[in-house]
């Protein structure tokens, strides 16, 4: 089928154009004007197109704390609806096992038939076993290009700095890239036992256990360690000034170091977690909300290009489930829901608010990731040869964020109540409407696994 959306205004990453695009089957085919006979016409007037938006950071169906967070089934629908057609969800290894195992896992039983959009996997080394070494370069065939390191929660995930620098040097080897959760977590746990062991047991203590020092020292740490590997390193969900300012001193020193922050750091303040009657606990994640006096500095790191990418860190959980901690934050179920919210709130927040340019918003939703992550040319721009992945957006719609309308599995938003401008009107997942008019259309399953080229500017300089 031949599709021709017109009279819209096209936006990428460089450009915004007034121009017409042509879809043949799941591919852009042209740009421009009198593109010949189609099948189908998309009138984009009075709205803003996007390339999907790709968020890079998800976990859907992840077993955390003696439960599981909401499943792919609805959250990638949630996505869907927030613009995003494309995710890479974090697959686990189990001690003692296999990288590829746990990519198995997640891809046969977790995602496979049960995505709205478009996937790809990282994977979460625990174990530098003998196998994993050398299975590296098959994990990174498989289209898996990207391994994840937790420098946090002591006694289960935790990697040591051994771990984390062998992993970064056989990663440097098979042009893999190395994300990592930077906080330090041997302070984590030894401030987390000195607080319950006080009765200090309530949500509201949860950010007092991991301050921002932990995150600066274990960012420089994890930046010192990959320079030390020669290696390209991603620093995921950036919260505080403390770690921004690593990140930004490394790449001004031409190390390859790239960064993300989340909606939730943007927008909330870590005064959520002090709601009464255990309320805070919807708003327990790690690394946790900060004050207010980071927010701007997290703002002004994207807009300077410190940091790369908007990911959502979705992890979804009702509050039955965060109840497993009512007699100890250090149980909360960590995780919040914001793939649905991701996109229209740097939108509202970034945009419409004068803190970043459009070309940056699309950038940092789509573009910078792809290109990162292995997905570039045929998932973050609109060009031909790509795939047709588009979102049409109204930039004029003022509206309020509440769980009654939220799409995630969930029993309510912690983004409630927050003013929003824009909406999402129309998504299309390579060349078909999944969404139209704000409701969701498309069916489960019609995501599939794109596999992802190896980490390109490993061996180069610093470009993006």
């Amino acid at each position: 089928m031949r599709t021709l959306i017109t009279n819209g205004t096209v936006v990428t990453a460089s450009d915004t154009v007034q121009t017409d695009i042509l879809i043949d089957g799941e591919r852009i085919v042209g740009l421009g004007s009198d593109l010949g006979p189609t099948d189908r016409t998309i009138d984009a007037a009075g709205r803003y197109v996007f390339p999907g938006g790709i968020d890079e950071h998800t976990h859907f169906g992840l077993p955390v704390s003696g439960t599981v967070s909401a499943p792919w089934q609805t959250e990638s629908v949630a996505a869907a609806l927030g613009g995003t057609t494309t995710v890479i969800d974090f697959a686990m290894q189990s001690r003692g096992e296999t990288l590829s195992a746990g990519i198995r896992d997640w891809m046969e039983n977790r995602a496979l038939g049960s995505s709205a959009v478009d996937y790809g996997f990282h994977i979460t080394l625990i174990d530098l076993n003998e196998k994993v070494v050398k299975e590296i370069p098959e994990v990174v065939a498989m289209g898996v290009t990207t391994i994840k390191c937790l420098m946090a929660y002591k006694g289960s995930v935790m990697v040591d700095d051994e771990t984390l620098f062998r992993t970064l040097q056989l990663a440097r080897e098979v042009g893999a890239l190395v994300m990592v959760h930077c906080e330090n977590g041997d302070v984590v746990s030894t401030l987390q036992r000195e607080l319950v062991e006080a009765g200090n047991t309530g949500p509201r203590f949860h950010p007092i256990s991991r301050p921002p020092q932990c995150e600066g020292e274990a960012t420089h740490r994890a930046i010192a360690l990959a320079g030390m590997a020669g290696a390209p390193l991603f620093v995921v969900h950036v919260t505080a000034a403390q770690a921004a300012e690593e990140i930004r001193s490394a790449r001004a020193r031409g190390l390859r170091v790239y960064g993300e922050t989340c909606p939730q750091y943007l927008t909330l303040t870590e005064e959520k977690l002090s709601e009464p009657d255990f309320e805070g606990a919807k708003w327990v994640c790690s690394p946790p909300l900060r004050p207010a006096e980071h927010r701007e500095i997290l703002w002004d790191a994207l807009a300077d290009g410190t940091l790369q990418g908007l990911g959502s860190d979705h992890c979804a959980f009702t509050f039955e489930q965060k109840e497993l901690g009512r007699d100890d934050f250090r149980l909360i179920p960590n995780g919040i829901p914001a793939a649905e919210e991701r996109l229209p709130i740097l939108y509202a927040h970034g945009v419409a608010a004068g803190r970043i340019t459009l070309n940056r918003f699309v950038d940092l939703v789509s573009t910078s990731p792809a290109r990162i992550m292995g997905l570039y040319p045929r998932k973050g721009t609109i060009a031909p040869g790509g795939d047709a992945d588009l979102v049409l957006f109204d930039p004029e719609p003022e509206w309020t964020i509440t769980g009654v309308t939220q799409h995630s599995g969930i029993d309510y938003s912690p983004f409630e109540g927050l003013p929003m401008k824009g909406k999402v009107d129309t998504v299309l997942l390579r060349g078909e409407i999944i969404v139209e008019g704000g409701r969701y259309v498309g069916a489960l399953g019609q995501g599939r696994y794109i596999p992802r080229k190896p980490y390109a500017e490993a061996y180069g300089p610093l470009t993006v």
